[in-house]
């Protein structure tokens, strides 16, 4: 399943040295204008999981396949993008692809970097991107409004049932609120307002760039951004886009000591891992054997079919049950047999829902 987000920002606030460092590599031009960043850079990196080494080595298994995490440098967004300002029609069409959205906003002061709006407040930066996005999600819905109400006369019940969506979150845009804040009554409703295609509807995370001095205990613009972002009820992150660059050629042990000259215990690409995975709400299982170990990405609450389904569609449509065992006692008892002797292995049927740590062995017929 993956992680996919889109980098989002103001010109000059970090974004595409920001994306450069945690590829450890040089994907995006990073450049004191705006729009340096013309098409949308992607770039996977493999989601580091002590559990999964440590499985492969109980299992001996030949090859290890992380989890993947995927970030999108989407071009840098100026006021009217909504309108075609900027690069905007390119920038929104980008992220509307995207499965969450990171806004990296400058919490840093440097004259010799010039920021668009002349001054550096992460606060109103933020409001300008998402103020752009909930007038692009407005002018969508409208529309969709109009022609769905015409088609609402035969009696339609999918439209209806659209409609019914639509009408609890078009207020919510028009008093300038983003469509995250409409809650679903089930899974159901959810799966309606994905199809709707919301940029604001998307979770969403604050990445704050900081300066190197203040990576460890931000600084006033950092603290503001972060209330704010509580208001909002989204995550935060702080981070130094400049500090993540200049790690990108170490080797562990290199990076590790310097994070600890700075004072940090841990790079801000594991931060954005971590509150990444709690913005998805995804959690990870494992299939493991001689060949591989590799670990998979579902949403909390996914059942057994569906974990089997991430692998194969074939496998959710013919499942019919999954051996089970968790992470805890695969560890434990060295391996599959040993959990089997102690009586840990389970068979799951089609209504189990999946654990953090599960180790899976599916069986299907197709």
């Amino acid at each position: 399943m993956g992680f996919n987000c889109g980098i989002v920002g103001l010109p000059n606030v970090g974004k595409s040295t920001l994306f450069n460092a945690l590829l450890s590599q040089q994907a995006a031009e990073a450049a004191n204008y705006p729009f340096c960043t013309i098409e949308p850079n992607v770039g996977r990196i493999a989601v580091s999981d002590e559990r999964l080494d440590a499985l492969a080595k109980i299992a001996g298994s030949a090859q290890i396949i992380p989890t993947q995490l995927e970030f999108v440098d989407i071009a840098g967004l100026v006021r009217g993008a909504s309108k075609g300002e900027g690069l905007g029609n390119q920038f929104l069409a980008n992220i509307r692809e995207t499965d969450a959205i990171i806004y990296v906003l400058r919490c840093f002061e440097d004259g010799d970097i010039v920021h668009v709006e002349g001054s550096v407040d992460p606060e109103r930066d933020a409001e300008i991107i998402e103020l752009e996005l909930i007038l692009a999600d407005l002018e969508s819905l409208e529309k969709r409004e109009d022609n769905l109400k015409k088609k609402a006369k035969s009696g339609d019940k999918e439209t209806l049932a659209t409609l019914a969506i639509i009408e609890p979150i078009l207020p919510l845009l028009r008093d300038g609120k983003p469509a995250r804040l409409y809650k679903p009554k089930d899974r159901e409703e959810a799966k309606r307002v994905r199809g709707l295609q919301l940029l604001t509807s998307k979770p969403a995370m604050y990445v704050l760039n900081v300066d190197e001095k203040s990576a460890a205990t931000g600084n006033e613009l950092s603290k503001k951004a972060a209330a704010m972002a509580k208001e909002k009820n989204a995550g935060s992150v702080i981070i130094s886009a400049q500090i993540e660059a200049e790690m990108a050629g170490l080797s562990d042990e290199e990076k590790q000591e310097f994070l600890g000259d700075l004072g940090l215990k841990e790079t801000g690409l594991n931060s954005i891992i971590r509150e990444g995975y709690s913005l998805l709400e995804l959690i990870t299982f494992f299939t493991v054997g001689p060949k591989e170990t590799h670990a998979w990405d579902v949403r909390k609450g996914a059942t057994a079919p569906e974990a089997a389904g991430v692998i194969h569609t074939d496998f959710e449509k013919g499942f019919i049950r999954a051996e089970t065992i968790a992470y805890k006692d695969y560890a434990e008892f060295g391996g599959e047999q040993g959990a089997k002797d102690k009586g840990k292995l389970r068979l799951e049927g089609k209504e189990y829902v999946v654990q953090d740590g599960d180790v899976f062995h599916f069986r299907f017929n197709v």
